[in-house]
Parts: C-alpha cells; structure tokens; sequence
C-alpha cells in the first residue's frame, strides 16, 4: 500500500500527542495515512505491552489510520545507527510516503531526539539506490525519498515553521489522545503517577492548541518544524485570514 503521509513516533502515544489533528484532517481529505511506532514502551511506568497495543489500536480506529505496525526497537537504547536505520528505510520503501512526520529532533525525554534524528537521517539515506534492501517477501526495494519531512512539537516549545488548523477535528483528536487511559489522568487508576498521568498535562496540550491556533486566528491549530525550506507554486496556496 502506497501511503500519502507516514507518521512516526518513538513511542506508541507521541503521534496522537504531536499530530494526530493533521492525520485525521488529511484522511478526511482523501488522503492514505500510516503511522509507525518505533518501540513497544516497554519502559512505561503505568500499563503493560500489551495495553499499549491494544491503546494504540484504539486510537488508529479512532483517527481512521489506514495501518500501523511497531518496528520493537528497545524503548530507551535504539541507536541513531546503520542496524536501526535500515529498519526505517525498509518501512520507507514499503508505503512509500510523499510526506513524513516525526519526532522532534530535541526534546525533555532522549528517545524523542534520538528518535527524530533517526528518521531525519534515515529518510535521506533511503533515496540513495546504493543502499540495498529487501522487502518481506525477498525482492529488491526501489529507493524512496519523502520530498518533506516535518518534526512535530512536544514537551519544549519551538517556534513552528508551519502551522495547521485543526479546529474542526479537535475532539476526535481529544479522543484519539485519551485512548491511551493507562499513560493519562485517571482518578480511579491506582498506577503510579508520572509526568504525564496528572490533569495538568492534558490541560499543557490544549493550552498549547489554543496558543497555535490564535497565532493564526482559529481555536485550535498543531506546529511542524521543517529543516527543508516549503515552496509554494503560487499565492492561492496561502489562506489569508483576519487577525
């Protein structure tokens, strides 16, 4: 299956946090998206392996995602090295993506940078023909290069190089988000509680939404960093709003 976007994440929940509007806003719009989570989240506090898996199937069915699959790198030890980066480079040959997006290439949590810098090197790396890989069934992959690469923000803010209304899909995106009950504020959960389990970290993602979204004059919006400059062929590809 030929993908339009690929979305990856370290771990099973940084997609749906990081740019799971703009999933479900082009899948609206026709679009065939796919997401790969690079590791289990094995080293999560709160749940098991297997309620990640069953969370993450959750939110795809949710967000209308048309597949997922998790490559199992060690959550915590994946490298930015040859053995990981074919692993991306094989799921790049195989959907094909015109457009990735990923982690952050710096973040609070190492996997997040690491993780970025990963799929930055790897989406290069998988458009020179010399690199040679196989697909499942043993036949030659071609070369593939996404012709852009965007970084979704997490836990630190950086000014976004691009910004996309995502107002008319905020609750499904809510949704999609809390379909990871074991990670996020639940008064009735007797796990531990982490970084990310206290109400006031939900409310960090909303707050964030509404500051994105009233920098371009709607209520809720999500943030893209590009290391590649974004052309546009004509004005027609801006929308210009009143602020």
């Amino acid at each position: 299956m030929k993908l339009d976007i690929l979305a990856i994440g370290a771990h099973p929940d940084d997609v749906e946090l990081g740019c799971s509007g703009v999933i479900i806003k082009e899948i609206k719009r026709g679009k065939k998206v796919g997401i790969v989570d690079l590791t289990e989240g094995e080293l999560g506090t709160r749940g098991t392996v297997e309620s990640r898996y069953q969370e993450a199937a959750d939110a795809a069915r949710i967000m209308g995602v048309h597949v997922r699959e998790n490559l199992k790198m060690r959550d915590g030890f994946f490298q930015n090295d040859e053995v990981h980066q074919l692993q991306i480079i094989k799921v790049l040959r195989k959907y094909q993506p015109e457009i990735v997006i990923g982690n952050i290439l710096d973040d609070r949590h190492p996997d997040h940078g690491r993780g970025g810098k990963l799929i930055y090197d790897s989406c290069f790396l998988s458009g020179l023909r010399q690199i040679k890989t196989l697909s499942n069934d043993g036949q030659e992959q071609e070369k593939w290069r996404p012709k852009y690469l965007l970084h979704y923000l997490q836990d630190r803010f950086y000014e976004p190089d691009v910004i996309v209304d995502i107002s008319d899909v905020w609750e499904q995106r809510l949704e999609a988000i809390k379909a990871f009950k074991t990670q996020f504020y639940n008064p009735e959960s007797d796990e531990p509680q982490t970084y990310i389990s206290s109400p006031e970290f939900l409310e960090s993602i909303i707050s964030r939404a509404r500051l994105l979204g009233k920098r371009i004059g709607v209520q809720f919006a999500e943030g893209f960093l590009s290391k590649k400059n974004i052309g546009i062929s004509n004005l027609d590809a801006l929308v210009l709003k009143e602020t």
